[in-house]
């Protein structure tokens, strides 16, 4: 089977799977991180199957709706052994969905490979901007959250398990994850596109501030 056939079938799953899903977390969230994932690999040199594997497979089983921390490798093997893919690509792509994602402020990134940095960056730049906005309150809501309260402060984790049990507001993830992103890109390209993005979120919150107040 073809490279080209495999990425297709992965690609197809994916939609299947998560299509209509509303936490900001569904296929065209993979999408965009495939798509993007390709744009900062052409900077790049790098193994362009096994990034586009891992932009596919990188939320097939996020941890954030499961019990098991790895349930995203464990499937995502399953599927490419299935479909004849070697072993070394797969521990690859295993290792890339299982650090890919923020752990909270304080938890140091184990992504060492520029496939996984690309693959990274990508997933999030789109927790950048007014998707990223779009995308916080989506997962907000499908998390049965408040969306502000001025009494409740935001925290910047120290530990994976203090992130994970977390259960601020919408406007509080801003400040324990999405603003801190900018500064965490791996690649230039990346790291150029996060600024614009940034401002804008950045820009959101001036104004969402003063509404809140009455003051626009």
């Amino acid at each position: 089977m073809t490279q080209d056939l495999i990425i297709k079938k992965i690609a197809n799953y994916a939609k299947q799977k998560l299509s209509g899903e509303g936490s900001g977390h569904d296929f065209w969230h993979v999408y965009r991180v495939w798509q993007m994932a390709l744009y900062l690999a052409k900077k790049e040199k790098t193994n362009l199957f096994i990034v586009q594997l891992a932009a596919l497979l990188h939320d097939i089983a996020d941890w954030k709706f499961n019990d098991n921390d790895k349930a995203g490798s464990i499937l995502s093997e399953k599927l490419l052994k299935e479909l004849k893919v070697d072993q070394k690509i797969i521990d690859q792509v295993c290792h890339i969905i299982d650090e890919v994602s923020f752990k909270g402020a304080g938890v140091k990134n184990k992504i060492k490979s520029i496939e996984g940095m690309i693959v990274q960056d990508a997933d999030r730049l789109d927790a950048l901007g007014a998707i990223g906005i779009a995308r916080a309150f989506a997962y907000g809501g499908y998390k049965q959250r408040e969306m502000y309260n001025p009494d409740k402060k935001y925290t910047l984790h120290k530990t994976f398990a203090s992130y994970k049990k977390d259960q601020g507001t919408s406007i509080n993830h801003f400040y324990e994850k999405l603003l801190l992103l900018k500064d965490l890109m791996n690649t230039k390209t990346a790291k150029k596109i996060a600024q614009h993005r940034h401002k804008i979120m950045e820009q959101y919150l001036s104004e969402f501030y003063q509404e809140w107040e009455g003051k626009k």
